[in-house]
């Protein structure tokens, strides 16, 4: 492939900073880390079907509604044979589905993850393999993490732009090894287990107490669902957020964001596993970005599991009524703030660390004791949705079955 010039190996760098930027919601100094690198491996653009609306606009991160950023995770497999044999499966799967959403006056940040076995309609895409021809057809009640493999990221972002009633303008997909690079530069990770994990899927195992996980142990940890919750998807999308949690508070306490060299080490570790769509290689729209969210506090980013149900036979979940209240919230930019009563405990594998300070809630005022509707702040969320701010502490639980 041609050699890129060092600008444009620059806008590379840009973009996978920005890309972790987009996850954590942690400010990061963008703009001199351009200079850190001269060449990047090239690879193929994302396309995105409402990357037009980026046409246009003078500042991305103060875009109308807020900005809305798609990442997902493939469980492609590497050619090392480390995860099974890459030619064993041909289809590859978006087993990890998260939107994340930038708020217009970067006052906050909501991550939502779409559960892998929830069942989406999906729209007419364009076929990957020929763009311009006959577009894909519409699918109904096929598991999202099939998408990817269907009709491309292009096709996953319309779905969740369906599902949601948002529009989504730039994303990015990231492989296995993306996570273990990335929790080796920023020094490991450090987590809570309240409860011993043994998982013989992913090789976890992990004794009660805080655990400092770096490369591979990071990815493990995240890829583990057995051994924790209940033993689904909805226990690993509880893990990903105790994680994820915990890597922006490590961010963000650690002076890794002052440090050039380990800003060179991030970026070079996301930049060798992802591919991100072709609007986050302009380096205005990056540095657009990067400010968006450099202000914004860790209580200020909401991680929010997707609320759905059991199917009848148990084989998959859907949408439930609460879904409703999310997709409102992200429609017209509103803060998303998790019921506080709401507890993952049971259900999904987490558990509150005992040490740490619970948050703060509003009181009723004092009144003449005429029952009264439960105040409600906008974007808040029914008490059977599960989530957690960057801020919370939380641990996560074995599981039990």
């Amino acid at each position: 492939m041609p050699r890129h010039s060092g600008w444009i190996s620059g806008a590379k760098l840009v973009g996978a900073i920005v890309a972790i930027v987009a996850v954590s919601g942690i400010a990061v100094a963008a703009f001199a880390a351009v200079d850190l690198v001269s060449t990047a491996v090239a690879k193929p653009a994302l396309t995105l079907a409402n990357e037009e609306l980026l046409e246009g606009v003078p500042d991305i991160g103060a875009m109308e509604g807020g900005l809305n950023f798609l990442l997902v995770g493939s469980d492609k497999r590497p050619a090392d044979g480390a995860f099974g044999d890459p030619e064993e499966d041909s289809a590859v799967l978006n087993d990890v589905t998260m939107l994340v959403h930038i708020s217009q006056d970067h006052s906050h940040v909501e991550v939502v993850s779409f559960p892998r076995d929830m069942l989406v309609s999906v729209p007419e895409c364009p076929d990957p393999a020929d763009p311009s021809g006959e577009p894909l057809s519409a699918l109904s009640s096929v598991k999202i993490n099939t998408v990817l493999s269907y009709g491309g990221f292009g096709c996953v972002a319309a779905t969740v732009e369906e599902l949601t009633g948002i529009t989504i303008p730039v994303g990015g997909i990231v492989e296995f090894y993306g996570v273990a690079a990335l929790a080796e530069a920023v020094g490991g990770v450090e987590v809570c287990v309240a409860e011993a994990i043994s998982d013989d899927y992913t090789g976890t195992y992990l004794d009660p107490g805080m655990h400092t996980l770096t490369g591979m142990a990071a990815l493990q940890f995240l890829r583990t669902r057995h051994g924790v919750g209940d033993g689904s998807d909805l226990g690993r999308i509880s893990n990903q957020q105790v994680f994820l949690s915990a890597l922006m508070r490590t961010l963000q306490s650690s002076g890794t964001l002052n440090d050039p060299v380990k800003l060179f080490a991030i970026a070079k570790a996301i930049l060798s596993n992802m591919t991100l769509s072709s609007a986050l290689q302009n380096p205005t729209s990056l540095i657009s970005i990067a400010r968006a969210v450099q202000d914004i506090d860790l209580s200020k980013i909401a991680f929010v599991q997707y609320p759905t149900v059991y199917t009848d036979d148990f084989s998959a979940v859907e949408p439930s009524a609460s879904a409703d209240a999310v997709n409102t919230a992200l429609q017209t930019d509103q803060p998303i703030v998790l019921d506080p009563a709401a507890t993952s405990e049971s259900e999904f594998g987490t558990a509150t660390d005992p040490g740490a300070v619970p948050p703060a809630t509003e009181q009723a005022p004092e009144g003449d004791g005429t029952e009264e509707a439960p105040a409600t702040t906008p974007g808040t969320l029914p008490s059977d949705v599960t989530g957690q701010t960057a801020a919370e502490v939380r641990c996560s639980s074995a599981n039990e079955g």
